[in-house]
């Protein structure tokens, strides 16, 4: 059983799997180690990963990447406004504020969301796997950036929902790259933790974490980001600046052109990378627009200083990420770079400032998430036996809660989980009250969030329930923050017959009178917490009110109440089930197009092959008037190919192919035959030499076969091959057949009288 961790970036995929105690990373049809994250729709079929990159330039309109950045956002946001204008396929507002993606398919225009387009990269995937470990697959655990927000993390899930998948983590990129970082290590201090920071600088952004390590574990202190600082940024630079130049030299307008755009673009991707080696790049890209060749040249100096701005915001997230972690830079061991835009030489400059040492390149920097979360699959699945490593991580983001729209007080603080909060946690609260009510999830602090994202993540109805007196009674409510950083209620319990505690304290100006609030918060991998809340809140209260409070507690009797989800934005169940509905026709869909192909394929080669045969293998087996028949056959079907046929149904496919091989399965087995006579031939003969050297009382009975075999095969040589032949392998075969019976006779007769 393998295990698997995906990288889903917003450029490129990466599939690794753990098995036999190994990590790789697994190749896709094409042999490759990455597979872009791609989806183009064609007339009558999706193409997706590496197919999708191909098909992009022929459907520019209909090919959807970079879904990463779209996922779990609202249409008006301005980066998504940004991307947008970039991007070459046509979208709309949904009715939720969030994205609508139009693609033409099968005749229509066809509306997607890009948590759909995510489920069909996931499905694909899926499908690579499966085909290269030969077996099902659906534990996984997917990489995902520390700014996603509860509802990106939601929409990740679904998506995988969707396609058959089942995450037992999402986890942070960062803490992913950590752990392989970490996991192979021996040669940590033990005189205390070793601080090592992580950049990751992607195609679409800028992530940076510092963890701390031990012997056998490491601890997540810290997770900061640009969320618009990446690779492509980089790229955009570039694009604009030979936009321009060539404007101005060639006189075109690269922005009018979706084809040119792209082209261009890709091509200053090309010369990023050569920059990254070389001191200067040339650009030759031919008939780009108007049927004009354009060149351009360009110095890594010159590149760096258009670049100037981006290159001065990679220090902000380093900093930031120090300060949130509470270390200076002498306390950092060693700082790892990763990420494809990490290769710009002025990047690691602008580190090695920040961290006052050389950044370093241990890991595969296109690799490492996928190979983390690999590792992290193996210790959470239950059918594979990981090491003991604890991966303990943080949330970015304080979350908050509100009741019926007014503040609860933890203590002095609204927040409910603080920015740095372990992954897992447990926060068990107890309120007063006398029927259902409302408990709203937020986030306390809008300036930790991206910009743009709404501080609104869910809401839970608890109840209904009713009080035995009609009084108000104690509920106890379970949040968890599980391993995918999502906030959901564990469970709601009402405590009936529960005895006023003199601890209770009251909240003036408050909708609701706590009793008590109990605090369980567990970190680590796992997910176990503790047995069970009711034993932790039992535990928590004894410590305040004393033996009589434990009496109390006993006499009390949990009703456990129902819990209601509601997730702003968020897919319900019903439109979940459509989703997978709808990707389960697509799949169907495609799996009909390729076996259309096939069966095109089959009848294509078929008809190249019998005319070559025809002048060549077949031609002494086939009578004129055959052969001008089946030529003739051969060559409508060509031309029928290449005109009327060129898209067809696979039964019509099919129907030519069965109506050809009615013509050519006559001259066919004439042709196998001949052979398999001459193999029968040898064999009989065989056969009658060694009965002869046996035992001389069946020389007669060989003598006659012999003889009958001699004269069908001058019989069969004085006919033209173009005829039926009128001696059989099959009679050869049975003559052969009945010597053996009657020869096996006459032995057992003898050895019976001997």
């Amino acid at each position: 059983m393998s295990v698997v961790g995906f990288d889903v970036g917003n450029e490129n995929c990466v599939i690794a799997v753990v098995k036999q105690r190994e990590v790789d990373v697994l190749l896709n049809d094409e042999s490759k180690r990455e597979t872009p994250a791609v989806v183009c729709f064609g007339e009558k079929q999706r193409f997706l990963g590496s197919a999708g990159a191909a098909s992009a330039m022929m459907n520019p309109k209909s090919t959807v990447s970079q879904v990463k950045r779209l996922i779990g956002r609202k249409f008006t946001e301005p980066d998504v406004q940004r991307d947008l204008r970039i991007l070459p396929f046509e979208t709309s507002e949904a009715p939720d504020g969030g994205i609508l993606i139009h693609l033409k398919y099968l005749g229509a225009t066809h509306t997607f969301t890009p948590v759909q387009v995510t489920a069909m990269l996931f499905a694909h995937l899926k499908d690579l796997i499966e085909k290269n470990q030969e077996m099902p697959i659906s534990d996984c655990v997917i990489g995902i950036p520390s700014y996603f927000t509860d509802l990106q993390r939601r929409a990740y899930l679904d998506a995988a929902t969707v396609a058959g998948l089942k995450p037992l983590r999402l986890m942070h990129d960062c803490t992913a790259t950590a752990l392989g970082y970490g996991i192979y290590k021996t040669d940590f201090s033990t005189s205390g933790p070793t601080y090592v920071a992580f950049i990751d600088i992607g195609h679409c952004d800028t992530q940076v974490s510092i963890a701390s390590f031990e012997a056998g574990q490491m601890k997540i202190l810290s997770h900061t980001f640009d969320r618009s600082l990446g690779g492509r940024d980089f790229d955009e630079v570039l694009f604009n600046h030979f936009a321009a130049q060539f404007k101005e030299q060639y006189r075109i307008d690269v922005y009018s052109n979706v084809k040119a755009s792209i082209r261009l673009r890709v091509a200053c991707e090309k010369l990023k990378k050569v920059l990254s080696a070389n001191a200067e790049a040339p650009l030759n890209i031919e008939c780009l627009m108007d049927e004009k060749d354009v060149r351009g040249f360009i110095q890594r100096e010159d590149f760096e200083m258009l670049a100037s701005d981006l290159l001065e915001r990679i220090g902000v997230p380093c900093s930031k990420a120090l300060a949130d972690a509470d270390l200076t830079a002498d306390k950092i061991h060693s700082v790892e770079l990763v990420g494809s835009g990490s290769r710009i030489p002025a990047v690691a400059r602008i580190l090695a400032s920040v961290f006052g040492k050389e950044p370093g390149r241990t890991l595969n920097a296109s690799e490492c998430v996928a190979r983390g979360c690999a590792l992290q699959c193996a210790m959470l699945s239950p059918v594979f036996r990981g090491g003991e490593y604890e991966v303990p991580d943080s949330i970015p983001f304080s979350i908050a809660l509100l009741i019926d729209e007014a503040p609860i007080c933890t203590g002095t603080s609204v927040i409910l989980f603080p920015k740095g909060q372990p992954i897992p946690s447990v926060e068990v609260l107890t309120f007063q009250r006398s029927s259902l009510f409302h408990l709203k999830a937020f986030y306390a602090n809008p300036s930790e969030v991206p910009a743009g994202a709404s501080p609104d993540i869910c809401c839970f109805t608890i109840g209904p329930f009713q009080c035995s007196h009609g009084e108000r009674t104690m509920v106890k409510v379970k949040f968890m923050l599980d391993l995918h950083g999502v906030v959901s209620v564990g469970s709601a319990m009402v405590m009936e017959d529960h005895r006023d505690d003199s601890s209770t304290r009251g909240l003036a100006g408050s909708k609701m009178e706590p009793m008590d609030i109990d605090c369980v918060t567990a970190s680590g991998y796992t997910g176990a917490v503790a047995d069970g809340f009711e034993e932790s809140s039992t535990q928590h209260n004894s410590s305040h009110t004393g033996g009589e409070a434990k009496r109390n507690k006993k006499a009390t009797r949990r009703l456990e109440i129902p819990v209601s989800e509601s997730i702003y934005c968020g897919m319900t169940k019903a439109e979940l089930s459509e989703a997978q509905e709808k990707e389960h026709q697509l799949a169907q869909q495609d799996r009909i197009m390729e076996q259309t192909k096939d069966k095109k394929n089959a009848l294509e080669s078929y008809v190249y092959e019998m005319q070559n045969k025809l002048l060549n293998t077949y031609q002494s087996f086939a009578s004129d008037q055959e052969r001008e028949g089946i030529s003739r056959s051969l060559q409508q079907t060509e031309e029928w190919l290449y005109d009327d046929g060129e898209d067809e149904t696979e039964n019509a496919y099919t129907s030519k192919l069965e109506d050809l091989q009615k013509l050519v399965d006559p001259i066919e087995n004439r042709y196998k035959q001949e052979g398999a006579r001459l193999q029968a031939t040898r064999d009989l003969l065989k056969c009658i030499g060694d009965y002869r050297m046996a035992v001389k009382s069946i020389v007669n009975e060989c003598n006659k076969v012999e003889q009958w075999l001699r004269e069908k095969n001058q019989q069969q040589d004085s006919l033209p091959k173009n005829v039926d032949p009128i001696l059989s392998s099959k009679e050869i075969k049975r003559r052969n057949e009945e010597l053996n019976s009657r020869c096996n006779h006459l032995f057992r007769s003898r050895a019976s009288i001997i």
